[in-house]
């Protein structure tokens, strides 16, 4: 595969350069505090680079968060039909559900930027708009069972969505110490099995 024009190396250099200013400045001062003099500074360009690709602060905010929520969707969408079809008995004694992994390992690779956005001096609609996208893509699996569902629908998929979040989070914030496979198989027990079950409250 041939190596994309220079042109295009140099836009995403600038776009790059520019989002870890962001994420830099946001984990010293918060977003509310940022201007753009702030994010040109420390990304050492000038003021009419920075136009010639976002509108101010919040629409290089948007189109930062709307490439992570892109790939976020794409790879949860990938695993749709493997979740519908999954050997969940296998997952339950430490199979790894490979989309999951490759969720694990697009968080690790864009931790600082995702920490700094979930973070108290980020943006609160990131992490709204992140448990949405969990609830999606959570809601078809978990109510094609041919059982009863003991709990009213929308309390079950809330839960499962912000827990999968919290775990995330406390991921991120922990330093990602625990590698990729293994937090898949952590959360895929967690929303099988239960916290009652892995804690051995309800276990035999």
């Amino acid at each position: 595969m041939s190596e994309p024009p220079v042109q295009d190396r140099r836009i995403v250099r600038t776009k790059r350069l520019i989002r870890d200013a962001l994420t830099e400045l946001i984990e010293e001062k918060g977003f509310e505090g940022i201007t753009v003099k702030d994010l040109t500074d420390r990304a050492d360009i000038n003021r009419g680079t920075f136009y010639i690709h976002f509108k101010d602060k919040y629409d290089l905010l948007d189109q930062s968060e709307k490439e992570i929520m892109d790939h976020i969707e794409r790879l949860a969408a990938s695993g749709y039909q493997w979740a519908m079809a999954g050997d969940w008995k296998e997952i339950i004694h430490g199979a790894t559900i490979p989309f999951v992994q490759k969720l694990f390992e697009y968080f690790q690779e864009h931790a600082r930027f995702m920490n700094a956005v979930l973070g108290p001096k980020g943006d609160p609609s990131f992490q709204k708009r992140l448990r949405e996208v969990i609830r999606k893509r959570v809601l078809p699996v978990l109510t094609q069972t041919r059982h009863e569902v003991l709990v009213p629908v929308h309390y079950l998929t809330a839960y499962v969505s912000s827990a999968h979040l919290g775990v995330i989070q406390e991921w991120l914030e922990n330093g990602m110490e625990t590698p990729p496979p293994e937090m898949a198989t952590i959360l895929a027990r967690l929303s099988l099995l239960g916290p009652g079950h892995v804690a051995g409250i309800t276990r035999e």
